[in-house]
């Protein structure tokens, strides 16, 4: 599960338990990703409170299918086996489209993104690449580019957000061995307009 301890939900006290019961998903599950949290249940609260403010957000104007894809290929880019299996099928669960999703996810993995997004959508994932891999290299001519094919201000924001939450979580997970062992893949807080509302489904 982790090479820390954690607290599955029948052994958590009641302070623990009340916030398990705001992110749990079937037959009482806590994914190994929240359950790392358990011995300090207020970096939960806070890995919760930016996840569903990045990803799962009514007042977000781009595609979710295109923020989880960014997702997806900065775990990719990480090498974080863990966020790829999860957040690849919830991009398949999105897109409700196998061929569409299995192609994306050839195109992270082959190099060839180039090839699968239009002009638009690849320099949004270009800067995500940039934000993980080299971050001392951005000017402002990086994000002058993603306003001239299109993006507004508030939509580059999304992806800076997104991007900078995917590698905040990679290196928790690669860096506490965190595996999917136990989870239900694919789950998460898909009720956009309720920020409160954490239940994994």
């Amino acid at each position: 599960m982790s090479w820390i301890k954690t607290i599955d939900y029948e052994e958590a006290d009641s302070n623990l338990k009340r916030t398990y019961d705001r992110v749990k998903g079937p037959n009482n599950n806590i994914d190994n990703v929240l359950l790392i949290h358990s011995l300090r249940p207020h970096s939960l609260v806070g890995h919760m409170t930016l996840y569903k403010s990045v990803l799962h957000n009514s007042n977000n104007t781009l595609p979710k299918w295109y923020l989880e894809t960014i997702g997806v290929y900065v775990s990719f880019l990480n090498h974080c086996n863990y966020c790829i299996e999860h957040h690849s099928l919830g991009l398949k669960k999105l897109l409700n489209d196998d061929e569409k999703s299995e192609r994306i996810l050839l195109a992270i993995e082959n190099g060839l993104l180039k090839d699968y997004f239009d002009a638009k959508n690849y320099e949004g994932l270009n800067y995500a690449k940039m934000l993980t891999l080299n971050l001392n290299e951005i000017t402002e001519q990086n994000i002058e580019n993603l306003k001239t094919v299109g993006f507004t201000d508030g939509e580059i924001l999304e992806i800076n957000q997104v991007a900078s939450y995917f590698n905040y979580v990679n290196r928790s997970v690669v860096g506490l061995g965190v595996n999917a062992d136990g989870d239900v893949l694919g789950l998460s807080p898909n009720n956009s307009d309720d920020s409160k509302n954490w239940n994994h489904q």
